[in-house]
């Protein structure tokens, strides 16, 4: 059962909205520093605000959010630093489909999201796998890979 393993890191600098945010922000700081040109101290602080965003947005794109990997029968979801592992067994899953994660363009990144009878795992794409167990509970797992995640869990259950 272990011959269908399944890898994915998904990082959390990645993510549209949260890039989209940081971008905007040091846009700003830089048309600042032009347009106080006069005046060199303020000028000058924003375009090193500007300058710090743009690094941190670098850093982000190496840290990780979570990861997805399918080992020995199981769905694990590792997070970022204190987040809790989450274990899904395939053995106890009804069903598995590939759905697109949300009708937005941005959406915000989420580990273990409770919310209206759903758990959300989401960095950034738009396609998403959904699971559902024998409880009625739905996970909405997004991926980079929705397709071949999905083909590896469909592989589990029908076994």
């Amino acid at each position: 059962m272990s011959s269908y393993n399944f890898f994915e890191n998904q990082y959390l600098g990645l993510n549209r909205m949260s890039l989209t945010r940081r971008m905007s922000l040091a846009i700003f700081c830089f048309l600042a520093y032009y347009f106080n040109s006069f005046n060199s101290e303020v000028g000058d602080m924003y375009f090193f605000i500007g300058l710090f965003i743009i690094v941190i947005s670098i850093v982000l794109l190496f840290i990780l959010h979570f990861q997805t990997k399918i080992e020995n029968g199981s769905i694990i979801l590792d997070g970022l630093w204190t987040s809790r592992k989450v274990k899904i067994d395939i053995s106890s899953l009804v069903s598995c489909e590939e759905v697109s994660y949300s009708k937005y363009i941005l959406n915000r990144s989420v580990y273990n999201l409770h919310r209206k009878g759903t758990i959300r795992f989401y960095t950034r794409g738009k396609e998403a796998v959904a699971l559902e167990d024998k409880d009625g509970l739905i996970y909405l797992i997004g991926s980079q890979k929705a397709s071949e995640l999905n083909r590896v869990i469909n592989k589990f259950i029908e076994i």
